[in-house]
């Protein structure tokens, strides 16, 4: 029988898909992602972005609302959509610095896990929100 002190306690590394076409932002958040421990991925194009989504390898996403070729809310509802993407396991946080209106906004809200506005978010603050986040 095991001891105590001998056991060892395997953390499960958290894989991110980036669904980012700022090519700058993508660095920032790979670079505070990975450091902190997190399996990290970019994907720029929404079509895509969405294909590998719905992978469901991932534990979250980050999903930035404008995006090339599919748009955010587009990926968010075929991510949402059962018939689409059964299955999916992962958190949905969308990261945007678009304004919306309030009844757009609490409408993406309702589909998503989160929503969080980029240009209030530190990178390390992004780290801070993702490891709490279940």
């Amino acid at each position: 029988m095991e001891s105590e002190e001998h056991k060892i306690e395997v953390k499960k590394v958290r894989k991110v898909l980036c669904i980012e076409d700022e090519y700058f932002i993508g660095e920032l958040y790979q670079r505070a992602l990975t450091k902190a421990g997190y399996a990290f991925t970019v994907v720029a194009d929404g079509v895509k972005a969405l294909n590998e989504a719905q992978t469901d390898k991932y534990d979250i996403i980050l999903l930035d609302l404008m995006i090339p070729n599919l748009t955010g809310i587009e990926i968010l509802r075929a991510l949402r959509d059962n018939k689409k993407t059964p299955h999916l396991k992962a958190k949905i946080i969308i990261t945007t610095n678009l304004e919306q209106r309030e009844d757009v906004k609490a409408d993406i809200e309702k589909q998503a896990d989160a929503y969080l506005v980029k240009a209030d978010l530190t990178p390390k603050e992004l780290v801070e929100f993702l490891n709490n986040v279940q």
